[in-house]
């Protein structure tokens, strides 16, 4: 396995961008996906086809006082409802009132566009409590400057909106504050919370130049016009078969937004690695105790309607064809960005710190610890998610309903600063953990091979059938 290979098949995922879901771009990444594992020897390889929706803006425009501003769509919102398709949003003209990192509540805004600014809520700090173990050679990640960074996937965009529309409020601008300058910050589509009123992005300059032109009887006008329709997601799967039905699952996601180079083509493209690397032992005759299913999930930013099928059919289902003893999840291997002194993304040459959230017995965690650290993956730490998987919000990673759903999980991600921006390409891959990520898989997935799959999560499988399960 060479990093070289790995950094082909990024390039070529990128090659086929935006891979955004029910698009040609995402369509054509199912396809790739596809060839890749059954020129791989995998068997059984097919596409799981589920519902979800594509989004776009047809019009994004914000004009104050006079002066058209530049920005971008807040992603998703102007949706009536969960399920609404076809021309949405319009043009609202208001008066602007700024709450800034204040409370809607604290506000007067019936009527009127919010302007806010958007807090990324969640720092590498947040995640000590759950840390079993921490490799950081070089004191990489445990320094004050890191550990006070923020991914940006946690943030206040839900609930500063949900409030605003609550109280009467026809639309909101949020100021990405600490951002570099760029308004093509791509946000996800949080599920559990409906954006109906239209909301767009400015930069931290623009948001300045913005509350230079408010005066009291100022008015804005934003005009995001949306189409939204019902498409098809493509979840790609393929397999080699054990002696056995218990089966170690291996996953990322190929859909993305942007270019997606790290935001997932770097999961993906380990994902592909590993499944060549099975297959060429296969092909020499190799038989495992246990089935290898290796997937590529669609619908990562529009839903996860794919993610909660597959978990309903093949780990909530009794007649499931597979017995999922363990699931491997990587996402994310890239290297670190802060925010420059000029506003644009400025590498720090280290990866990006990265957590691997897993609930195994205790002779595995210890045995991955170990691993992390022979494989030389820095600034890496071990989270304990054994509680929240019996949480109804489970882990912010691409595995979350397949650890609701009772699954032991093994989920490596982190959250660089370009990940929701068209800043994604491929010179943020930490190609020289390429291999090394690869191989701690490698390492794990042979390691269960021999394990009991009744015994590998930290619940033994007889109770932790009898708990709550899929309540996401």
């Amino acid at each position: 396995m060479r990093s070289a290979d790995l950094m082909d098949t990024i390039h070529d995922l990128v090659a086929l961008a935006p891979r955004a879901t029910g698009t040609p771009g995402g369509a054509a990444a199912a396809d790739y996906v596809a060839g890749r594992f059954r020129a791989a020897g995998l068997s059984d390889v097919d596409f799981l086809e589920v519902p979800s929706y594509s989004w776009h803006a047809a019009t994004c425009r914000l004009t104050v006082a006079g002066r058209d501003l530049p920005c971008g769509p807040v992603l998703h919102s102007a949706l009536p409802a969960h399920d609404a398709t076809g021309r949405l949003g319009g043009t609202v003209r208001a008066g602007v009132v700024d709450i800034g990192d204040g409370k809607v509540e604290d506000h007067d805004v019936r009527g009127r566009i919010v302007l806010f600014d958007l807090a990324f809520e969640m720092s590498l700090y947040s995640l000590l409590l759950l840390s079993e173990y921490v490799h950081d050679p070089g004191r990489r990640m445990l320094r004050h400057d890191v550990l006070r960074s923020r991914n940006p996937y946690v943030t206040s965009l839900t609930q500063v909106v949900s409030a605003a529309t609550e109280a009467g409020a026809v639309g909101v601008v949020g100021v990405l504050r600490d951002y570099p300058e760029s308004v093509r910050y791509h946000n996800e589509y949080y599920r559990r919370s409906l954006l109906q009123i239209p909301g767009v992005w400015v930069t931290r300059s623009t948001g300045a130049t913005l509350r230079g032109l408010l005066r009291r009887d100022t008015e804005a006008e934003l005009e995001l016009v949306v189409d939204r329709e019902r498409v098809s997601s493509r979840t790609v799967l393929g397999v080699i078969p054990g002696r056995t039905q218990e089966t170690v699952m291996v996953q990322s996601h190929h859909d993305s937004v942007g270019p997606g180079a790290v935001e997932d083509a770097s999961g993906s493209a380990e994902v592909i690695a590993l499944a060549e690397h099975y297959g060429r032992l296969a092909a020499q005759g190799a038989v495992r105790e246990k089935t290898l299913l290796f997937v590529t999930f669609d619908s990562h930013f529009t839903g996860y309607q794919a993610h909660q099928e597959f978990a309903r059919r093949f780990a909530l289902d009794p007649g499931s064809p597979y017995d999922l003893v363990l699931n491997a999840t990587i996402e994310h291997v890239g290297l670190r960005a802060v925010r420059g002194p000029d506003g644009s993304f400025v590498g720090t040459g280290e990866t990006e710190p990265r957590g691997i959230f897993e609930n195994l017995n205790p002779q595995l965690k210890w045995e991955l610890g170990r691993a992390v650290r022979r494989h030389g993956l820095g600034a890496t730490s071990l989270l304990n998610a054994s509680l929240l998987e019996y949480s109804r919000s489970g882990i912010p990673t691409d595995a979350s309903f397949m650890l609701l759903s009772g699954v032991p999980t093994v989920s490596l991600v982190s959250g660089p600063l370009y990940l929701y921006d068209d800043a994604d390409t491929p010179e943020w891959v930490d190609v020289d953990q390429l291999v090394p990520v690869a191989q701690l898989f490698i390492d794990l997935i042979d390691r269960v091979d021999r394990a009991r799959g009744d015994r590998i999560g930290l619940v033994p499988q007889r109770l932790r059938r009898r708990l709550p399960r899929g309540r996401w």
